[in-house]
């Protein structure tokens, strides 16, 4: 009698079902969280979902998928440091599985996991520091335009796309590129230790296949979240995909109306950002 009363509660109630809560963490990584035309990745995007994940008491761990070619570096720490504040809050295992792409800031946020896994066709890797812009000056001659920029200090004006490219300056932002990239080694270094392989290219921004990946120390397996959770927990367990809580009186707002309302004149700048998210994803073939 009391199995037929215990199977008439919705699942969620049932004490015989492990859940595990599933996060999805998007798109290229910027403070801004993508632009009008494509969806992106902050710190502030990803916190409500992975603290929503983390309160589920009963769940043994939490799985988060992550796609996203890299972006800024401190919004990938920031994501990565609340992963680990929660998870040992929280004293979860947290999986990660890599989707089409976990690279550069995207791997940063991967190595949060206590495992990582990926499709063996998945890209993986890319440890290092991008810096991309683009330089007007021809453009502005052609077009008859002066330029006038006046600062205090000389070196306020670093890399303005308007000026010829400076030797100074870009031995400026090389040094910056190498405290980063060092402080990027050491998280890989301290979250894969024992692990890593060898290969002197580990570091030098290259990136492999999930199958290559796996040789390398990576990651630690390959396979999907259903797969792997059901070898880990059994055939009961039920994964909880955790998205952003709705909008007003319950009903979802859509991002992306929201940030045309509020396009405007910004709406190049929207466009601008939109052009080097998709550079990023396309460095990868995506």
């Amino acid at each position: 009698m009391a199995n037929f009363l215990k199977s008439l509660l919705p699942a969620r109630f049932r004490s015989d079902k492990i859940i595990v809560p599933v996060v999805r963490l998007q798109g290229a990584i910027s403070a801004a969280g993508g632009s009008p035309l494509r969806q992106g990745l902050s710190f502030a995007s990803a916190a409500p979902l992975l603290e929503k994940a983390f309160s589920i008491k009963s769940a043994p761990a939490v799985a988060i998928a992550v796609n996203s070619p890299g972006g800024s570096p401190v919004q990938s720490r920031q994501i990565f440091q609340r992963i680990r504040a929660l998870a040992d809050e929280k004293d979860k295992s947290v999986i990660i599985f890599c989707e089409d792409v976990a690279a550069s800031g995207g791997y940063m946020i991967a190595i949060a996991g206590d495992e990582i896994y990926a499709d063996p066709c998945s890209i993986v890797g890319s440890i290092g520091v991008l810096y991309a812009g683009f330089g007007f000056t021809e453009a502005i001659d052609k077009l008859g335009i002066e330029r006038r920029l006046y600062t205090a200090g000389e070196n306020k004006a670093t890399l303005d796309p308007f000026q010829p490219v400076k030797e100074d300056d870009v031995e400026r932002l090389k040094s910056l590129q190498l405290e980063i990239h060092d402080v990027f080694k050491t998280m890989v270094r301290e979250r894969r230790e024992g692990k890593l392989s060898d290969d002197p290219e580990l570091f030098s921004g290259a990136f492999w296949t999930g199958n290559s990946a796996l040789s390398r120390g990576l990651i630690d397996g390959l396979g999907d979240v259903r797969s792997v959770m059901r070898e880990k927990y059994g055939d009961k367990v039920r994964l909880k995909l955790i998205s952003a809580s709705g909008g007003l009186f319950g009903r979802r707002i859509s991002p992306f109306r929201n940030d045309l309302s509020k396009a405007g004149a910004g709406f190049a700048g929207g466009l601008v950002q939109t052009v080097e998210e998709r550079l990023l994803w396309q460095r990868f073939g995506l």
